[in-house]
């Protein structure tokens, strides 16, 4: 018997795809990835519709919705709805060994043989944080180990550059950014420094003294492309081991990230498309088809029967999720254009999108004091920057009631209540829902203040030394 493709995915946190090259952004930030997604699939409109990190590794490994995993918030407690099973747990029962590198604690993580662990994280304490060198560190040997084996292998890397704190090592910091981060005239992260629930996280990271937004978002860049030269090195042990040509090779992310967009700095809340759209590539050298790129919608739920699929491994599950091979193979694959969207990060909302329309209603009053509900024209305004809810109500209540459409509807074939009504404790303050933006605001909160308050005295020092 033929022994199964191999499988590498690559699940990238926080990786917005409008900020790679790939889809054309205006720097080069992911020349390495670009080069190789040209020789396999990319999918130019892939939607993480349940956000943050919980329910999007959630979708993405388990080939469910929300409404089929039953988790939507970041501080899920508990597991999954039962009889879901991960990606991890098939894989292991068709006779693969399964590794999990920096990624354990979520529930689309069980069902791994062996897990490890890498330094992902950061402060400008600590100094520039190589997050993709240190994953490599534990990744290559792993590679190695795993490829000399008799079965076959699945290999799941999460990497971190993209997450905050962004702290790219040298050059990488600076590759995107020529200005003075320090320019007192400028003024941009004021109203950064001024949003009090993040205020001390973002001291603890951000350059003591630092001014400009665009040096922070410059980071960011610089993070991702730092972290697409460190993929190289996997890209090319799988050609040194002989492999490439027994592996499928998937890249892509557990849901975006807000920059200094819509208010939400430098974190992945709010149901904006900066939040939503991520990078989805599949390659496997002879066995899909090289430089094709898809229009087609396409969520995270998709990409396990996809996976399924192309490893030739059938498994009697109903995935809410359908698998991508149709459009590979030249065939019809009836489109999802409007889907059901949910955040429990730092705000609890759902709504609808549609390719012209984007909904937005809050089930509790959020921390940035938004309105209860946001409609926004994709079309005539795709950065999300003009609501019109009060404008159009006609259209508000239209896409209100193909919502709750969907919501009943799913809820009937899950014989649950919709997990958004039901998680009421998504913040993790056991203080029920907030009745104000007001409670909101005063309540969340991350960060250190005193490393926060250490680091600006240095830096108020400093700035008084080079004033005298």
């Amino acid at each position: 018997m033929a022994k199964k493709p191999n499988l590498v995915l690559f699940g990238i946190d926080s990786l917005r795809a409008d900020h790679m090259s790939l889809y054309g952004y205006k720097r080069l930030t992911t020349p390495h990835i670009d080069k190789f997604a040209a020789g396999g699939m990319v999918f130019e409109h892939c939607f993480s519709p349940s956000v943050p990190t919980t329910p999007g590794y959630g979708s993405m490994l388990t080939g469910m919705d929300c409404f089929g995993t039953n988790i939507v918030a970041l501080r899920h407690k508990g597991d999954f709805a039962e009889g879901v099973k991960t990606l991890a747990e098939v894989l292991k029962e068709n006779g693969y060994n399964t590794t999990s590198i920096g990624f354990s604690g979520n529930p689309a993580a069980r069902g791994f043989d062996k897990y490890i662990q890498y330094e992902n994280w950061g402060s400008w304490e600590q100094g520039r944080s190589p997050k993709a060198g240190k994953l490599n560190e534990v990744a290559i040997p792993e590679l190695e180990r795993l490829a000399k084996e008799e079965e076959p292998f699945f290999l799941f890397m999460r990497h971190m550059d993209p997450h905050s704190p962004y702290l790219p090592p040298e050059p990488f910091h600076r590759i995107f950014y020529g200005g003075n981060e320090f320019d007192p005239s400028n003024k941009s992260l004021e109203p950064v420094y001024q949003f009090k629930p993040f205020k001390d996280y973002f001291l603890t990271w951000f350059p003591p003294g630092c001014t400009d937004k665009d040096y922070i978002i410059a980071q960011y860049d610089g993070a991702v492309a730092y972290m697409d030269a460190c993929m190289q090195n996997v890209f090319a042990k799988l050609e040194a081991l002989g492999i490439e040509d027994e592996t499928l090779v998937v890249i892509t992310s557990d849901h975006g990230e807000t920059l200094y967009d819509h208010d939400c700095y430098f974190d992945h809340h709010g149901l904006y498309d900066c939040t939503l759209v991520v990078p989805l590539v599949f390659c496997f050298p002879g066995k899909l088809p090289g430089g094709k790129r898809f229009k087609d919608y396409c969520q995270l739920k998709d990409v396990k029967p996809t996976i399924l699929e192309i490893l030739g491994i059938e498994v009697d599950i109903r995935f809410d999720g359908r698998s991508l091979m149709p459009l590979a193979r030249g065939e019809y694959r009836e489109p999802e254009p409007e889907f059901y969207i949910t955040e429990c990060t730092w705000m609890r909302k759902h709504g609808w999108r549609t390719p012209e329309w984007k909904l937005i209603h809050a089930l509790e009053p959020d921390f940035h004091f938004k309105p209860e509900v946001e409609l926004y024209n994709l079309i005539k305004d795709p950065e999300e920057n003009n609501n019109v809810a009060d404008k159009e109500p006609g259209v508000v209540k239209m896409l209100e009631e193909r919502m709750l459409q969907h919501i009943e509807k799913r809820e009937k074939e899950t014989a649950r209540k919709n997990p958004m009504y039901t998680n009421l404790e998504w913040h993790g303050k056991r203080s029920g829902p907030f009745k104000s933006s007001q409670q909101a605001y005063d309540t969340l909160y991350i960060g250190d203040p005193e490393t926060a308050r250490r680091l600006q005295a240095i830096h108020d020092k400093k700035r008084q030394e080079m004033q005298e």
